[in-house]
């Protein structure tokens, strides 16, 4: 403590870059300040340090860390009690720039595994990043002072040192549970579980917290199951969704995709009091969507699109401007092929042709004049052949009534099960569909990355850089990750760049193995390691990452302009 505190006095008012002198590591009371990073202005990207707190200042049980589960669990817990604390003592040091600005990696709803906060066996790691203080470009040693000897240890004292036990303990509890509803899905076949009471409505478009007097979940009864879980004393109730083919329908503004949505993000754990908390989906579930103008790279879309005009090759198709149902229909593959076992599509944000042709249409233009094979007419092949079910909001065709093994139809937010009269009314109704059967298996991917596809260079430096959420940088090009409506924190975003680089130092393109096989490799080296692994200093403060998905690593490496596969 008293050599930064002489150091910061030694410097103030010199040159900014004089602050290179303090890093190193501070002893101070009940934990240690490590300086890893040092900016080299004061409207530069922030200083990193991390605070070592020592088992024997802040126990932290073994139980806690017991599973890996319980370990993400407690981190996140005790990320969001410094991120209050942070919020409470901000701005409290001044100057230009990001002068005095603290910051760390907060989590939002969803409960992701991050380097924020890092267990280890005998201590706690919080990762912080920092303005240092300065008055133009010159140092501010006072101010330093305040943020070092006031401003961290009170975000300590209300945050590590202040949480209770039984705070920890709720969280862990919380990450049984969530396992144990995870087996029973796995145990009863489902690939959805909602919760009755459940809050599923957000506040806002741009808020993701729960909707004040919103109406709660009530299960059908046809749907409704029960199930027991850890450290509840009564039996969970809520509605179960089996695999197979599921439908959501109703009127405009009743739910539909309220209902959706919630499961698209299920594929997360949400935290106490998020309303969805016990919103459960399978987590290879993939939302597919329409995504016009996407790079689109020797994916096998034979199986939905045949025939275009010009006699361009579906079974290796290439364009870096898709058209709706071209992208949808790569979407669909380039999911199965990364390993999804559920597709969630809403009509809203579908092309209208790629999901339905109806058997007027069938009739009056026919099939050897239409490149594109519906998805209704794949959807139980895609069912049957590969163990790929689907969950689809539909408003709009009746003709997905005969392919439906279940019928939800949301009414003023109330889900009623609706099978049975959506079967008498296909009797009533019956229509003749064309749909011809083909091997699905032999019309999906099996793609290999070339090691020329990564080009990071940018003049004499390589560029991997992350831009907010929807943005990667990668050499002279950029990634376009706007409508991956399952990457849903910006820190998933800087660790899909990270793993960019990672590829490309490791060489591991040169290995020549397929994309699939790819993601395994990734997710083996996250799971044995952390996501901290991809950072360029792990063993040091390893910035702001959180573990993405393969699901969402694929869909980076699909959009690459850069891309050169071999099918």
């Amino acid at each position: 403590m008293k050599k930064l505190q002489q150091l910061l006095r030694n410097i103030d008012g010199k040159g900014y870059k004089a602050y290179k002198s303090i890093q190193g590591h501070y002893s101070f009371h009940r934990y240690e300040v490590c300086v890893d990073y040092v900016q080299g202005d004061p409207f530069a990207s922030p200083s990193k340090i991390r605070v070592v707190i020592p088992n024997a200042y802040r126990k932290i049980k073994e139980e806690w860390k017991q599973t890996k589960q319980r370990k993400t669990y407690t981190e996140d817990r005790i990320a969001r009690s410094v991120g209050r604390a942070i919020h409470n003592e901000s701005r409290q040091s001044k100057g230009s720039g990001k002068s005095g600005m603290i910051h760390i990696d907060m989590p939002g709803q969803e409960i992701l595994e991050r380097t924020a906060v890092q267990l280890t066996k005998d201590k706690t790691v919080i990762c912080l990043s920092i303005g240092l203080p300065a008055n133009g470009r010159r140092i501010n040693g006072r101010e330093a002072e305040k943020l070092f000897f006031t401003i961290i240890p009170n975000i300590m004292k209300q945050s590590i040192f202040a949480i209770t036990d039984d705070d920890i303990e709720k969280s862990v509890q919380l990450a049984d549970q969530h396992l144990e509803i995870r087996q029973q899905m796995k145990d009863n076949d489902w690939i959805a579980f909602v919760a009755d009471n459940s809050i599923l409505p957000r506040a806002s478009g741009i808020s993701n917290r729960p909707l004040k007097k919103a109406v709660p979940f009530e299960s059908p009864s046809d749907n409704r199951v029960e199930i027991n879980i850890p450290h509840r004393e009564q039996p969970l109730t809520g509605m179960a969704v089996k695999k197979g083919i599921n439908l959501i329908v109703g009127g405009g503004y009743h739910g539909k995709s309220t209902l959706l949505e919630a499961l698209e993000r299920g594929v997360y754990h949400h935290i106490h009091g998020d309303g969805r908390e016990y919103v459960l989906t399978d987590p290879n579930a993939v939302k597919i969507r329409a995504e016009d103008g996407r790079q689109v790279s020797s994916v096998n879309i034979s199986a939905f699109i045949n025939d275009l005009p010009h006699g361009q090759d579906t079974k290796s198709f290439s364009t870096e401007n898709a058209s709706g149902s071209t992208s949808q229909a790569t979407n669909v593959v380039e999911s199965i092929e990364a390993g999804a076992s559920t597709l969630l599509i809403d009509e809203d944000t579908s092309a209208t042709n790629f999901m339905i042709r109806d058997a007027r249409m069938q009739e009056l233009v026919h099939q050897d004049k239409e490149p594109i094979t519906p998805f209704i007419d794949k959807i139980k092949q895609l069912r049957d052949d590969l163990d790929v079910s689907s969950i689809l909001v539909m408003g709009g065709s009746g003709d997905y009534f005969e392919v439906a093994d279940d019928v939800i139809m949301m009414d003023q937010y109330r889900p009623f099960n609706v099978t049975e009269k959506a079967r008498e009314i296909v009797k009533k109704h019956p229509i003749t569909r064309q749909a011809e059967l083909e091997n699905m298996q032999a019309k999906m991917n099996d793609r290999t990355f070339l090691p020329n596809s990564l080009d990071l260079r940018k003049g004499k430096k390589k560029k991997a850089q992350a831009k907010g959420l929807t943005n990667i940088l990668i050499g002279r090009s950029t990634i376009e990750l706007h409508d991956v409506e399952q990457l849903i924190d910006a820190s998933q975003t800087r660790a899909i760049a990270e793993m960019l680089r990672y590829l490309d130092d490791q060489g591991l393109l040169r290995q020549q193995k397929t994309l699939a096989e790819l993601l395994d490799d990734l997710e083996k080296t996250i799971d044995k390691y952390g996501v901290q692994v991809f950072a360029p200093f792990p063993k040091q403060h390893p910035g702001d990452l959180a573990r993405p998905r393969r699901f969402e690593m694929a869909a980076c490496l699909n959009r690459m302009r850069t891309a050169k596969v071999k099918s």
